[in-house]
């Protein structure tokens, strides 16, 4: 049982230790592009990732909420699907 924690906890040591990396090298891009006056445009990419980020975890917590085991790869499957067959935006009139 103690080989079994110990598992345990050496995963969850390093799922946070990617977090954290992942956290601290946006951060540092984040300043290296304000410094350099580029702030409005990491805003708008930053943006434009959250509105196409957004639906793809809507989608994966609906899908929890349901009590269906459907993961976040799933879901961004679906919405990229979606997204391919929506053509609004692209040629100006949908099909």
């Amino acid at each position: 049982m103690e080989t079994v924690l110990d598992l345990l906890l050496i995963r969850f040591g390093i799922i946070v230790g990617v977090v954290v990396l992942a956290a601290l090298t946006l951060f540092t891009v984040a300043v290296a592009l304000r410094r350099r006056g580029r702030g409005d445009a990491l805003r708008r990419h930053a943006d434009r990732a959250r509105r196409y980020a957004a639906p793809v975890v809507a989608d994966a917590a609906r899908d929890i909420a349901r009590g269906r085991r459907v993961g976040l790869g799933g879901a961004a499957a679906r919405a990229a699907g979606r997204y391919l067959a929506d053509t609004r935006g692209r040629d100006g009139d949908r099909r």
